[in-house]
């Protein structure tokens, strides 16, 4: 027989064990938060060199163009002076009055001035700007109140907004994402390869319905604007960037330009929602390829993917009803990206 261990043998063995498994998880820990801050510190390191990267490119291309410009403006002031009897002060002084009512977007010009730009449409168009943080500055408050009253708008409207594009979104996860991913794997694909095909599909149907088509409108509608410039603005609002050197509907006896500014609002709107699914898309597809894990990045909770199935607003038993109907027959027989954990 094997000698058997004392009683204090046994405690000291014990006391080993418990302090073997306190250093064990500790180390884990520390090598778990050392790693997080030196992919922290490598992002943030990166996020720098990539603003001075784009700062010496746009100063390289810009820069000439700023020079050129100011000269020729130079030039173009002292001929001016020298054909007329005005003062360079008292030229001063009308250029920066011009200057500071265009900055409202009150326009000096004759042909510019006879519309509003505080009329009932291009009104409800600063505020979808406002509400979608896009904010074009193409036209800001000229008043105290107008500011006062746009903070407490933004303020309320901005969440609304996110609100009413979540639910949206939710909406169209299913007939979007879910549908042809379960299309996809009935096909033949593994789930992480059906994945990254849905993902490009997606992108595609992005890029066609929300890029270059309705470029192909802006460049038709405004005359000023190539079909480059439509690209432009269709990315910068979309992003929500909102530079405001294109704004639709801004030129000088437009026609139907309410209507059209109505269809520019709506554009916005689903194209916000598109560019919302698709980052949502990509942010699901990362975490089923290990990326967020990788990077240590928050992942999709599966709660949060469940509700993509369920409004936010639910009304009773009309929407219950709904649901039902729209259930899989047997469990797991609808895919998901709860489900796609091996592939």
């Amino acid at each position: 027989m094997f000698p058997q261990p004392s009683h204090g043998e046994e405690e000291s063995s014990y006391r080993e064990g418990v302090l073997r498994a306190d250093v064990i998880p500790e180390s884990a820990d520390m090598h778990f938060v050392g790693r997080s801050w030196l992919l922290l510190t490598g992002f943030i390191l990166f996020y720098v060199i990539y603003l001075l990267f784009g700062a010496l490119v746009f100063s390289s291309i810009e820069r000439p163009m700023e020079d050129r410009m100011r000269t020729e403006l130079k030039a173009l002031k002292q001929e001016f002076l020298n054909l007329s009897c005005v003062s360079d002060a008292s030229l001063e002084r009308f250029l920066l009055k011009v200057l500071a009512a265009n900055k409202y977007g009150v326009s000096v010009l004759r042909n510019a001035s006879t519309t509003s730009n505080w009329d009932l449409a291009s009104s409800m168009f600063f505020a979808n700007t406002l509400v979608t943080t896009v904010g074009y500055g193409h036209t800001t408050p000229l008043s105290d109140t107008g500011k006062a009253f746009s903070i407490l708008y933004a303020l309320i409207g901005v969440p609304f907004t996110m609100l009413v594009l979540t639910a949206c979104v939710q909406r169209i996860m299913f007939p979007l994402v879910l549908v042809p991913l379960g299309l996809l794997q009935r096909s033949g694909l593994e789930p992480r390869p059906a994945t990254i095909v849905h993902f490009l599909l997606l992108l595609i149907l992005l890029v066609m319905c929300f890029f270059v088509a309705p470029a192909a409108v802006f460049s038709a509608v405004e005359l000023s604007w190539s079909f480059l410039d439509g690209i432009y603005f269709c990315f910068i609002s979309l992003c929500t960037i909102g530079l405001g050197d294109f704004v639709p509907g801004t030129q000088p006896n437009q026609q139907y330009r309410s209507l059209y500014q109505v269809a520019v609002m709506v554009y916005l709107f689903v194209g916000l929602m598109m560019m919302f699914l698709l980052l949502r898309t990509f942010h699901k597809m990362a975490d089923l390829h290990g990326l967020t894990s990788f990077l240590q990045l928050p992942r999709c909770e599966e709660s949060d993917l469940e509700e993509d199935r369920e409004p936010i607003v639910e009304v009773g038993n009309k929407d219950l009803t709904e649901k039902e109907a729209t259930k899989p027959l047997e469990p797991g027989s609808q895919p998901s990206y709860n489900t796609m954990n091996t592939g």
